[in-house]
């Protein structure tokens, strides 16, 4: 396996710059095998094309503001994005800082106002992330309610109007650097109507974390140290599993959090699941994701689902105008379709 094999051209224009409103007017791109063309639908259309005794199980992670634009005594700025909370305070975190080279560890990094809020500790082992402390007499996600900003991508630079947007209407548990975007397009209308055919709703969380950021550099994506993230699924949801005629994944953290706990044999811990062919999923059946960046485990995990038709989905999505990325469209995979 080569990381070439997961490269495609993926112009500008295609990404995504803001929500499309509402958010299940999404475009959906339904996968139907590799003898039969994919359908073009909408997300709204779930109704229509799932069926009675399916599960949806989504990500019910809730994003924070864990952007910080802070400055260095020296007057330098640094950018501290919080992407794994090391304790259950929320007042250690692993972060990504930007630069990080200059930082040293006991540094305290200031808001605009002189107001101390980060403290920098050691770096990881790997080296690609910082411990860091918020500082602060009140409650750490507090703090960053009143000086974070959402974390978007750094694909999307158009300012966001609402930062719910950037939040699905069942998040619950705050702690992600990123939202579970496949699930961005669901509303609680939608839910409902799917609730009302006998379509059941579970939950899971995965707390998105570094891989989200980290493109695959080595030659061969095998290679590639995956970081750890923390989930957890529900004994309930790990029940209405098994008893579901379809598992129906959305987005491909909800996929992670059900096969993560499935290898493990633990309904919560943290994984370093790599999911990338040959795959042998024990869980999900179908996935519904947004489509993913070049070179990354994202699109592995696709195509160990899928197999390499996923080639055929995305120049379909290109050629007919999807958007692509956090913000855009989405398809619908059956990995047994064909």
């Amino acid at each position: 396996m080569r990381v070439a094999e997961f490269d495609y051209d993926l112009p500008a224009a295609r990404i995504a710059q803001t929500p499309i409103e509402p958010r299940d007017a999404a475009r959906l791109l339904v996968d139907r095998g590799p003898a039969t063309p994919p359908a073009h639908r909408r997300v709204a259309d779930l109704p229509e094309i799932l069926s009675p005794g399916d599960l949806l199980v989504v990500n019910d992670t809730k994003v924070i503001p864990a952007r910080l634009a802070l400055r260095r005594a020296s007057g330098g700025r640094v950018e501290v994005l919080l992407v794994d909370p090391l304790d259950g305070t929320r007042r250690a975190w692993e972060a990504l800082c930007r630069p990080a080279r200059k930082l040293r560890p006991g540094e305290v990094l200031a808001t605009d106002d002189g107001l101390p809020l980060i403290e920098v500790g050691e770096r990881t082992p790997a080296g690609d992330t910082t411990r860091v402390t918020v500082l602060g007499d009140a409650e750490p996600l507090d703090m960053l309610a009143r000086h974070g900003q959402m974390p978007l991508p750094p694909y999307i630079t158009a300012p966001l109007d609402r930062a719910d947007r950037y939040q699905t209407v069942f998040a619950d548990e705050p702690g992600s650097a990123a939202a579970p975007t496949a699930g961005l397009h669901l509303t609680t209308a939608l839910l409902e109507a799917l609730r009302g055919m006998d379509v059941g709703l579970a939950t899971v969380e995965l707390v998105v974390g570094l891989d989200t950021f980290q493109p695959v550099t080595a030659e061969d994506p095998r290679q590639h140290p995956m970081h750890s993230e923390r989930f957890r699924v529900p004994d309930e949801t790990a029940a209405a599993c098994r008893a579901a005629r379809r598992v129906v994944a959305v987005g491909t953290t909800s996929v992670r959090a059900l096969e993560s706990a499935a290898a493990l044999g633990a309904s919560s811990g943290r994984t370093r699941l790599f999911i990338h062919r040959p795959y042998g999923f024990q869980v999900v059946d179908l996935l519904m994701t947004n489509f993913h960046l070049p070179r990354t485990t994202l699109l592995m995990m696709i195509d160990a689902f899928i197999g390499p038709r996923w080639r055929e989905l995305y120049a379909e999505a290109l050629g007919a105008g999807y958007r692509f990325l956090s913000f855009g469209d989405a398809m619908l995979l059956d990995r047994r379709a064909g």
